[in-house]
């Protein structure tokens, strides 16, 4: 197998670059105490900024509460660094906080944005780490399966990393390789993490979040299997058809193992990149309208929905004007059920209907019997917030749009005031994820979509 030029250092690999930031690389610790110390060091650091930030304050006359001292930017990029550092369950759990709370509200805006480095690129494994995954995937003739083998990852996230690879008969495939460990670590990541979820501020009293971290774990343990990953791939691209604007990648068996998804190489960059690269207007509202359409199709027709809308799950390639989809191991069917309660829900927070919001609210899961009246109030409030683009004839101007600002005031208010209930059912988390992402992927591209007429044959 023939070794390409080294990049230049920090870079990912000239041609085959998906990443737009520096990787950096960072053995995967493996093995419950290894991790559990990480984890813990990640506490103590919390602890202690906390304290000095108290002791300065106080000092200046000030008296801060105690969610004020813990969530501060300089938290974040402690948390943000060992969380990438570790990867696997707990980076996961990172990404679910800094994406959800950007529209719940639970975490300061600034916090959340330093989180969502966590969305973009993790720690990589060094080559030599590498080398040993492939040996114990390939066999020890692993060099000589593939005319070459790019050994810089062009793109690398909590579960996996991504090389770019050439078949001796000339196919250009994209490889996930599988941090080692990550499968065998998901129980006993999660029941640290319980750790930070006793950490004041970070939950509201009384909410109980094991049934959350209990479909968190039945997640991460789908994402962490490839061979269901590369079924659900394979059926994804089935439903979805052939798309004049959407394109996934076709999985290629005979180079997948338990632990490597092989599939179809696609150029391009991640989508957030490309929109900040001063992409035509009317080409970034036809790729947000796709996208729109796109989750409006996977709920209400195909039943399967991939529920993690990463922005580095989507590659704009400017050869074929396309985006491609990457990433399946999150992907949702749905019940039927599901979509006969959303639509009425979706209905009246269209038709501005209080009432019918609550009990198809109440219905669906998001409100509970056991919630108190402040509470149930709340969520019709961010509902019928939440329900504006349905409301609006013509074109949304997601840039001028300050929904998610009014969410996630609405959301922090609530947060410190009477809190919020029990969470909703861990499906509705997931779908809810999906739609609250697409809306971000389109104020990322600055677009302008007829949501009202994307949802309208359904509601």
């Amino acid at each position: 197998m023939s070794k390409p030029e080294a990049p230049a250092k920090g870079a990912a690999v000239s041609g085959a670059a998906w990443s737009t930031t520096p990787l950096r690389q960072a053995d995967v610790p493996q093995g419950r105490l290894q991790r559990f110390l990480h984890l813990g060091r990640a506490v103590g650091e919390f602890a202690l900024s906390t304290a000095s930030e108290g002791v300065s304050r106080l000092a200046r006359g000030d008296r801060p509460d105690l969610s004020q001292l813990m969530l501060t930017p300089a938290n974040a990029r402690r948390l943000a660094q060992r969380l990438s550092t570790m990867r696997g369950a707990v980076m996961k759990v990172g990404q679910l906080m800094s994406m959800d709370a950007a529209s719940h509200g639970v975490l300061p805006a600034e916090f959340s944005k330093l989180l969502g480095g966590l969305r973009n690129a993790a720690h990589t494994m060094p080559e030599a780490q590498l080398k040993i995954v492939l040996r114990r995937e390939y066999g020890p003739a692993w060099q000589s399966r593939f005319r070459s083998l790019d050994l810089v990852p062009i793109a690398a996230a909590s579960i996996g990393q991504v090389h770019h690879a050439r078949t001796h008969d000339g196919r250009s495939l994209a490889l996930k390789i599988q941090y080692p460990g990550v499968s065998d670590s998901i129980d006993s990541d999660l029941a640290n993490l319980t750790l930070l979820t006793r950490l004041p501020g970070l939950v509201p009293a009384g909410m109980d979040v094991a049934p959350l971290l209990a479909r968190v774990r039945e997640q991460l343990k789908l994402e962490a299997d490839y061979d269901a990953e590369a079924r659900a791939a394979t059926e994804y691209r089935l439903r979805l058809g052939a798309d004049p604007d959407l394109w996934v990648p076709a999985v290629v068996p005979e180079h997948c193992t338990s632990h490597i998804i092989a599939s179809e190489f696609s150029g391009g960059v991640p989508l957030d990149a490309w929109a900040a690269d001063h992409a035509p207007q009317a080409q970034r509202d036809r790729v947000a309208a796709a996208l729109v359409r796109l989750a409006v199709r996977e709920f209400f027709e195909m039943g399967l929905v991939q529920t993690d809308p990463n922005f580095g799950n989507y590659l704009f390639d400017a050869g074929t004007g396309k985006v491609t989809l990457l990433d399946f191991g999150a992907a949702e069917r749905v019940k039927p059920i599901r979509v006969t309660q959303l639509a009425e829900l979706g209905r009246a927070m269209r038709d501005s209907d209080r009432q019918r919001i609550a009990t198809a609210a109440t219905v669906a899961g998001f409100i509970h019997a056991e919630d108190t009246p402040g509470q149930s109030r709340a969520v019709v409030d961010m509902l019928l917030a939440a329900g504006e683009p349905l409301r609006q004839a013509g074109t949304y101007d997601f840039e001028r749009s300050d929904l998610v600002g009014r969410l996630f005031t609405q959301g922090r208010a609530q947060f410190f005031g009477d809190g919020f209930g029990r969470p909703p059912p861990p499906d509705l988390l997931f779908l809810q994820r999906k739609f609250v992402g697409t809306f971000l992927l389109c104020v990322q591209l600055r677009a302008k979509v007829d949501l009202a007429q994307a949802f309208h044959p359904h509601l």
